[in-house]
């Protein structure tokens, strides 16, 4: 679970009698400081290519059009890089999070939306072909009455919950996972996000829930997609990532007390997973505004 101390606590115009609110904007820069809040907003961006995406964890460039769902109490920004662009549209829709009550969630019809948003925790980019598909639907948004803006959002939701080639953004989330399904995973996850500092072997966690490592392993990997090392490296990166971020440690420090002790090792790994060297993820956060 990640920390919000030193982060911009955004308090947004959404009041609980709302059911949502649109911005729709001219930028021609994007300078808002890095920041969170507790409602899930929408971000729809068009001719802006070469702006700066942050999500949690996760930076990137971003193309001429772009729409990512943020999800509740994840630190997010766009930022000034390289685009050229005088004029960027900007459209971000807000709701709270309990704009659908439970129950009404559990119904068939809303369970894609409610997964949807379960996934946001970690923030979701939608394909360059969704954006496409979903462009005069956001950028009409603005000119319609409050019912028939309402309509339209479910059906962008609805589009956003269907859509094929999304991509989870950060690898944390603020919120805890769950794992309703498995017990099992639970202790692995808990084990792991508690002792990820020190030395962990397949042996050591396959014991913890009385499977052999072949087993374990399969286990692991049927349930995450990664081999066990491969999970533990992602936990172990996903710290030194914020760290790099949040703290003045060195990146020798950092390496250490994410549980590598082997610098080359670590840099290596940050690399292949980060597609880019420790030096290089802080110095891409650098100039990103925080509240100290």
């Amino acid at each position: 679970m990640s920390s919000l101390e030193n982060i911009l606590r955004e308090i947004t115009p959404l009041s609980p009698e709302d059911s949502f609110l649109v911005f729709d904007r001219i930028k021609t820069s994007f300078d808002f400081p890095y920041h969170y809040h507790p409602e899930i907003e929408i971000n729809f961006i068009y001719k802006g290519k070469g702006y700066r995406r942050m999500v949690g964890d996760h930076t990137g460039e971003i193309g001429d059009i772009e729409l990512v769902l943020v999800g509740p109490n994840l630190p997010h920004c766009w930022a000034n890089y390289r685009c050229k662009n005088k004029k960027t549209y900007e459209i971000v829709v807000q709701f709270n999070q309990d704009f659908f009550n439970q129950s009404m969630m559990q119904k068939n019809i809303l369970k894609p939306i409610n997964n949807l948003i379960k996934e946001s925790i970690r923030g979701i980019m939608f394909s360059k072909e969704t954006a496409e598909k979903l462009k005069e639907s956001f950028l009409n948004l603005s000119k319609m009455n409050s019912f028939e803006s309402f309509i339209e959002i479910m059906k962008i939701l609805n589009e956003l919950a269907t859509a094929e080639n999304k991509t989870l953004l950060s690898s944390y989330s603020i919120e805890l996972e769950t794992f309703v399904d498995s017990d099992k995973m639970k202790i692995i996850h808990d084990f792991v996000h508690k002792n990820f500092e020190n030395k962990i072997t397949l042996e050591g966690a396959a014991s913890l829930v009385n499977m052999s490592n072949v087993t374990f392993n399969r286990f692991i990997k049927k349930r995450t997609g990664k081999t066990f090392v491969n999970y533990l490296n992602d936990i172990r990166i996903s710290y030194a990532a914020r760290w790099l971020m949040e703290k003045n440690l060195t990146i020798s420090e950092i390496a250490f007390e994410a549980g590598f002790n082997n610098i080359a090792n670590f840099n290596k790994v940050f690399k292949s997973i980060k597609k880019t060297t420790p030096t290089e993820f802080r110095e891409q956060f650098k100039g990103v505004k925080k509240i100290e």
